[in-house]
């Protein structure tokens, strides 16, 4: 790897985790400690980062503000398309499936191509896409309640009322961010309904390309423990490898 190589992943790392070690670099790079030192020394002298005992920090202000739909839009959408695509592979014929709201959600609804299902979904977007293909095998519901702009997914008691009556044999769910073991978003009340999901699914599929890796947010979902399996395009540090644990499937 190459010096410009080095520093775009050392800065990748540092900024998703907020902070990170020598070591963790070492191993994820494959490269010396002194040269690590080196490279943050450069990077601190840049202004990115600011050096600490046994590694460094990140000089990004955290932010927890949620992306705009369409902003959501242009962030790393090859990947979000492999991601959907693995996913889709995993839904069966006659499945009952639970869509939750999010960019990378909405590009697995454009490749579920199967005959026999039931979807609910709280997302707008998604039930726009698949209901244009209602037959009377292939059905689709949508839970109300109050929308919210940024991700056009209903939200409040109308849908949790609902929710308490369904039960899926699969849910697929994305997220605004994965770290110290939880799965976080942005929004409390799209937290809830994803919760109740959870609670009435067999099986818990979540899409984060990798973007969403070591990223806080505002709220929690659920603990990594509850989800099936994890969907990513791939790993920036073994840490983060380690962190997912082994349910989780790489793209390419």
């Amino acid at each position: 790897m190459i010096k410009h190589e080095r520093l775009d992943a050392i800065t990748r790392m540092v900024h998703q985790s907020g902070t990170v070690k020598v070591s963790e670099i070492m191993e994820a790079l494959g490269v010396s400690d002194m040269t690590v030192r080196r490279d943050l020394t450069e990077l601190e002298n840049q202004g990115i980062l600011t050096r600490v005992h046994g590694g460094a920090k990140s000089n990004r202000v955290v932010s927890f503000r949620e992306l705009s739909h369409e902003e959501s839009h242009q962030q790393n959408m090859e990947a979000k398309r492999q991601i959907a695509k693995r996913a889709a592979a995993l839904i069966d014929e006659g499945d009952t499936i639970f869509l939750g709201p999010g960019t990378t959600i909405e590009l697995l609804a454009d490749e579920i191509k199967h005959e026999k299902l039931q979807v609910v979904t709280n997302c707008w977007p998604i039930f726009n896409q698949l209901y244009r293909r209602k037959t009377d095998q292939f059905k689709v519901f949508l839970l109300g309640g109050e929308m919210r702009a940024n991700t056009q997914a209903f939200t409040g008691e109308m849908s949790q009322r609902i929710m308490d009556q369904l039960y899926f044999s699969k849910m697929f769910f994305s997220c605004s961010g994965v770290k110290d073991g939880l799965v976080l978003t942005s929004s409390i009340e799209e937290a809830h309904t994803q919760q109740l999901a959870l609670e009435r699914s067999k099986e818990r599929f979540l899409l984060a390309d990798s973007s969403k890796l070591g990223k806080t947010s505002f709220t929690q979902i659920c603990p990594l423990s509850q989800v099936s399996l994890v969907l990513t395009d791939q790993e920036y540090s073994r840490h983060i490898q380690k962190e997912l644990g082994p349910y989780t499937s790489y793209v390419d």
